[in-house]
């Protein structure tokens, strides 16, 4: 018998009673009550064209919880939409981020979809960033309700909101890119002009013509110099005030000489002019300089994520009666840097918590991952304290502010982790050192050159000057490194390895050791269901059916283990925070949780269950125990391979890990690991890492959690996964954007492809400047061959560098998965 699959996202349909719709003249099943209203609604509108359009199966629709709503509606707010609405004409503005699309058709989908809601002026996606811009009329609809109106076909809604450094950066991208096209139109037309005058092509030419030629190549070249080539000036200025020569200098002096001659030439008559040359100089350096700027903006990681992490605004409780006690408190919402120590917010369920503060009311679990990378959330209480970042879990709580903005200890890793994206490469500061001794040679030499040939009577001594400055710019040797660098980093991306600093590709490659962290890195980081053990007459089907009833009422992550599961009808659910879920079926009670919780219930001691490993959950009614459900975090599908891969390339490879040590053990022998450390605290980590540094290792740390952060601090190299915590993505060295360990070994043999190329490109630029300067000294070399010749030798680096990129990928090694990911995991 065929498997039936759901008519909407492809998952299995197993539901009993069968879920089935008409759809279209057809019965279509559905795995589903969500995917079947999905599929209901995509009909009412007319939109049904979507499933015969699209090229991957939608996502599976899930219900918002309460808190959840609630989260959404706070977003009308005047004070939460401050941040992220701009007014427009006739209505708001906002951009928002869309979880969830898989193609074209699902873009197709959500625009047509919210074309059809009232109050909708505009709504468009992009595919490439998964943005949107949706445009409404606040007198019409709230944006609380098109956000439910999105939710309502699968797919997740939330603001964006770009920080100050990322808005700098594009800005400071797209002001590029308009000076690098302005430089290039102006190349064009200027050598469209010079090339038939230099080799003769045009026989003939009246003087009237060569004038109106120059007339035209100056008013072209004008702009260029002015616009393009603007940042050479200012950058030149800037290190003759600090006394740091660098390349920019002798550009700026040889832009502005050719210029200026060419100018006076064209104005008061002479013999050559240098417009072509000057175009074409800056267009090169611009474009050399852009291939830069845009491997950061591809590399750095946005902002947005941490900003996420901090909310912009608390519910603050003011007394609203003459009585101190908290139920005589007003809730009002205000920005968070108004927040003082001492004041008493309410958080609620699924909010994170804006502050650090002491817990006053209310029992709840948090979720610390984005400090702690664990995910498990731990209960807190009155009288225990919370900290900014945090996710609130199940019950509201009453928090006193100890400490905000700057003092929280959110922000305290922040400042930790605040330093210099564009970090160089050992080998890049080489060069850089290289070209500035290069530089306050070539600035003596090109006057002397000037007085010799002056002293000699030449006519040309200012053209051979000319073609000292330019021919022997450095930009051969300053774009050695960073082409290869950039190259490198675009074909890692694409492999879905992602360097973040500039010395992680060099370093990549001399690894001799490569120690692992456990939960979440070389396991799935969640929990799974490993066995039930039913004590009655029940089976496992039955117990996991009651299990599911009472689970589906909890967000926990165990209670996450149970969902999607065949439930039972149980109802009068108590959620008991930290110990388990009380419920009935029928006049039956029922219960599940630990141990010590069910015990209490029972009155009766726990049958037998030892697990070797995991997480024992029991369930019981009032008179007997039911079923021990053993639950664990399984290891990544991968990482066997990965960790065989690195030992047949001779790297020892190293488990350390703060889970109890049986169970770190255990993982270790499944995959083969070389040694494992259990029990491991962070600053015991960071001890074992040291010691590991004083024999002589070079240590890549494989982390996912901030209190992974002292110990990939003190590794050579620190990856974080793509699914770590936000702090520990931006804080490590590179990222595994796919999360699959098999890149690894793959990074490592693109670093030392890199390094041998940085080399070759390192070796030509220095015999090109070497063997180009006294031959323009000599006066062999004329100012346009000169520009021709430093642009020849740029671009044979650039062309060098780009093989990197060129070698054909390998492909996943990851069963069923051959397609290599360029981007973060899909939504």
């Amino acid at each position: 018998m065929n498997q039936r699959a759901c008519y909407h996202c492809g998952e299995p349909a197993e539901g009993a009673p069968p879920i089935s719709s008409e759809l279209g003249g057809e019965q279509r099943d559905f795995c589903c009550q969500g995917c079947q209203a999905v599929a209901r609604i995509i009909e009412s509108e007319g939109l049904t064209g979507f499933y015969h359009h699209r090229t991957e199966p939608a996502v599976t629709p899930r219900a918002l919880s309460e808190a959840e709503r609630e989260q959404i509606r706070d977003l009308d707010h005047p004070l939460v939409q401050k941040s992220f609405v701009v007014p427009v004409k006739g209505g708001q503005e906002a951009q928002l981020l869309i979880g969830g699309i898989t193609c074209a058709a699902c873009i197709w989908l959500l625009e047509n979809h919210l074309s059809r809601q009232p109050g909708v002026i505009a709504f468009s996606v992009n595919h490439s960033t998964q943005r949107a811009r949706l445009v409404w009329s606040p007198e019409q609809t709230s944006l609380s309700s098109l956000l439910f109106a999105i939710h309502e076909l699968g797919y997740q809604a939330r603001p964006y909101q770009p920080d100050e450094a990322e808005k700098a950066l594009q800005a400071e991208k797209r002001s590029a890119l308009i000076r690098l096209c302005v430089a290039g139109i102006g190349s064009m037309q200027t050598m469209m002009l010079a090339f038939p005058l230099y080799f003769e092509l045009i026989s003939d030419l009246s003087e009237d013509y060569v004038q109106l030629f120059r007339w035209f190549s100056f008013f072209v070249a004008t702009p260029v110099v002015l616009y393009s080539a603007r940042p050479f000036f200012s950058n030149a200025l800037r290190d003759l005030r600090s006394r740091h020569l660098t390349m920019d200098v002798p550009v700026a002096i040889a832009i502005g000489l050719a210029w200026a001659a060419s100018t006076w030439v064209t104005v008061f008559g002479g013999d050559e002019v240098y417009f072509e040359s000057v175009c074409m100089f800056t267009f090169f350096l611009a474009l050399g300089r852009y291939i830069e700027m845009q491997a950061r903006y591809r590399a750095g990681l946005s902002g947005n994520a941490l900003g996420s992490i901090q909310p912009s605004v608390a519910s603050l409780l003011v007394k609203g009666g003459a009585s101190g006690s908290e139920g005589n408190h007003e809730v009002r919402l205000v920005p968070v840097h108004e927040l003082q120590p001492g004041d008493l917010i309410r958080v609620k369920p699924g909010e994170t918590i804006p502050v650090d503060g002491e817990i006053t009311a209310g029992r709840s679990t948090l979720n610390e991952a984005a400090l702690t990378g664990e995910y498990m959330p731990e209960t807190r209480s009155a009288g225990d304290s919370a900290h900014a970042g945090s996710i609130n879990g199940e019950g509201p709580l009453t928090i006193r502010v100890t400490r905000t903005g700057a003092q929280t200890r959110l922000s305290g890793i922040l400042r930790i982790l605040d330093r210099v994206q564009a970090e160089k490469a050992p080998v890049a500061l080489m060069a850089d050192r290289i070209a500035r001794v290069f530089v306050s040679r070539v600035l003596i030499i090109a006057p002397l050159v000037w007085l010799g040939w002056w002293w000699a009577g030449a006519d040309n001594a200012f053209d051979i000057t000319l073609s000292v400055l330019v021919v022997t710019c450095p930009c051969a040797l300053s774009l050695a490194t960073p082409t290869a660098i950039t190259s490198a980093t675009m074909r890692l991306r694409k492999l879905g390895f992602l360097p973040t600093r500039g010395h992680t590709l060099e370093s990549v490659g001399t690894v001799d050791t490569v120690v692992f962290d456990k939960t979440g890195t070389l396991t799935e980081g969640e929990l799974t269901l490993l066995s039930v053990k039913p004590f009655s007459s029940m089976d496992e089907t039955e117990c996991l059916r009651l299990a599911a009833g009472l689970e589906q009422h909890s967000e926990h992550p165990i209670a996450q283990v149970f969902h999607g599961r065949k439930a039972a009808d149980v109802s009068d659910v108590e959620n008991h925070v930290g110990d388990g879920l009380a419920g009935r079926i029928g006049e039956r009670p029922l219960f599940i949780g630990h141990g010590d919780f069910i015990r209490g219930r029972t009155g009766h001691p726990a049958p037998p269950c030892r697990s070797e490993a995991g997480l024992d959950i029991w369930l019981a009614d009032d008179k007997e125990w039911l079923a021990c459900f053993v639950l664990d975090d399984q290891p990544r599908a991968d990482a066997a391979r990965a960790v065989s891969d690195l030992q047949a390339r001779g790297i020892r490879t190293l488990l350390l890990s703060g889970d109890r040590s049986g169970h770190v053990a255990r993982i270790a022998g499944i995959l083969g690991i070389d040694e494992a450390i259990g029990q491991a605290s962070p600053e015991h980590k960071l001890e074992t890492l040291l010691d590991l540094k004083k024999e002589g290792r070079t240590i890549m740390m494989v982390g996912d959690g901030l209190n992974d952060l002292p110990s990939m601090a003190g590794a050579s190299v620190s990856v974080a996964m793509g699914s770590a915590a936000d702090l520990t993505r931006v804080r490590a060295d590179a990222v595994l954007l796919d999360s699959q360990l098999g890149r690894l070994t793959l990074a490592m043999d693109i670093s030392k492809s890199t390094r041998r190329i940085i080399r070759q490109n390192m070796a030509w630029a220095l015999g090109y400047n070497l063997c180009a300067l006294p031959l323009a000294a000599a006066g062999l070399v004329p100012p346009w061959l000169a520009a021709l010749g430093m642009s020849a030798s740029s671009l044979l680096v650039v062309l060098n560098a780009l093989r990197i990129g060129r070698k054909r990928p390998v492909a996943s090694q990851d069963p069923g998965r051959q397609a290599l990911v360029g981007a973060g995991p899909a939504a």
